[in-house]
């Protein structure tokens, strides 16, 4: 298994060109408190900006194998690019700036919502707040116990604790439904415009 990740790293290992931008114009595109984030943050930013580059290269590509699925709206690839991205920031930047930079795109994701905006085509709501944080929050574990992984290493715990429940998703039917708690779907409409509904969080592996 460990030689079909090898293979896995081998296509992973690109460089992330694709997703560059500057980083003056990435600074206008953040929200409020990103952006206090970074002007507090000086020497810290430049570091931040290019985990975050590398965590969304790498969760495309990670989408590309199949390994944990393609559902970046509260699935595992949603709970991977988390964690993941926070494990890489605690060893660079560390801890917590990392937690603190978390919870700062969070609170950018709810101004987002306020104002409609979507981030990863997707429109942010309180559940999807909480799995985010959570996920957050493990990754930033993952750097404690292991804070002298390579990027390789990491992104294999990362998903070895996807897979073993560690992590929060969304629950969901076979066909993408967002479900409640109690198994039941949820109608589409009631989730437009609700910053709180009753999308329910389940373990990872699930």
């Amino acid at each position: 298994m460990r030689i079909k990740f090898l293979l896995f790293f081998l296509f992973l290992s690109v460089n992330i060109e694709s997703y560059s931008q500057s980083k003056t114009s990435l600074f206008f595109k953040l929200s409020t408190p990103e952006k206090c984030w970074v002007i507090f943050h000086p020497f810290k930013a430049k570091r931040a900006f290019y985990i975050m580059q590398d965590a969304l290269k790498t969760t495309d590509s990670i989408s590309k194998t199949n390994l944990i699925g393609n559902d970046l709206n509260g699935g595992q690839l949603d709970a991977f690019k988390h964690s993941y991205w926070m494990a890489r920031s605690a060893q660079a930047i560390g801890e917590g700036s990392s937690i603190k930079l978390g919870k700062a795109h969070e609170k950018g994701n709810y101004r987002s919502f306020k104002e409609g905006k979507r981030e990863d085509g997707f429109l942010p709501d309180q559940p999807s707040s909480e799995m985010d944080l959570h996920n957050n929050n493990l990754g930033v574990e993952i750097a404690k116990k292991y804070p002298d992984q390579s990027k390789f290493e990491i992104i294999l715990t990362v998903i070895d604790e996807v897979k073993a429940g560690s992590m929060k998703i969304l629950k969901k039917d076979c066909i993408g439904n967002f479900l409640t708690c109690d198994e039941e779907i949820i109608p589409k409409d009631s989730l437009r415009g609700n910053w709180e509904n009753k999308k329910c969080l389940i373990d990872s592996n699930n």
